[in-house]
């Protein structure tokens, strides 16, 4: 595991599966459609249970916009909350997608904040079938969350990004090593 302090918040890597790591909040890489999926999505409705997914239809509506979240209960997962958070699909780079990416980061974050949570865990949103890069994605989510840990935070006192594979991992570790705390 790597980390970062940013005064008395803290920024941490590490490798697994986030659906066993204990935490506040975890952050899914959901659809707009709020209609579960693939991936991390379908691995913490698996993980967590029915009771996700009741939740998400009684709030679904006409969805979650890119680049937004919205918050349920975490039925069987580690945590008191799931924090569902639509990233963008990369277009090339030409659709706002570093600028949507970020926002959903901060929507996150804000959520994760009225909730009460202290310890919040992300995947790599984005960076799997929506096929955001994941070098600059890490970059986008490492720059946003220390941005808000630095200026927004006051519950939040620990981020962790629960990252599935090595190459991932390195991208974020790269990423981590740039961030240069203000």
């Amino acid at each position: 595991m790597r980390e970062l302090a940013l005064g008395s918040r803290r920024i941490r890597l590490a490798t697994g599966d986030i659906t066993k790591v204990p935490s506040d909040a975890i952050v899914n890489a959901a659809n707009s459609d709020l209609a579960g999926g693939g991936g991390v999505d379908g691995a913490i409705h698996r993980a967590g249970g029915p009771s996700i997914m009741e939740e998400l239809d009684r709030i679904r509506g006409s969805g979650c916009p890119t680049g937004s979240a919205v918050r349920t209960g975490a039925g069987r997962l580690p945590a008191q909350h799931v924090i569902h958070a639509v990233g963008p699909r990369w277009k090339g780079g030409l659709a706002q997608e570093p600028e949507l990416l970020a926002s959903a980061y901060r929507a996150s974050l804000r959520l994760a904040e009225e909730a009460g949570a202290k310890h919040v865990t992300f995947p790599s949103i984005s960076t799997g079938v929506y096929r955001f890069p994941v070098e600059l994605a890490a970059g986008v989510a490492l720059d946003a969350v220390a941005a808000f840990l630095k200026s927004e935070a006051r519950r939040v006192e620990a981020v962790t990004f629960v990252l599935f594979d090595e190459a991932t991992f390195a991208a974020y570790e790269a990423a981590l090593e740039r961030l240069i705390p203000l």
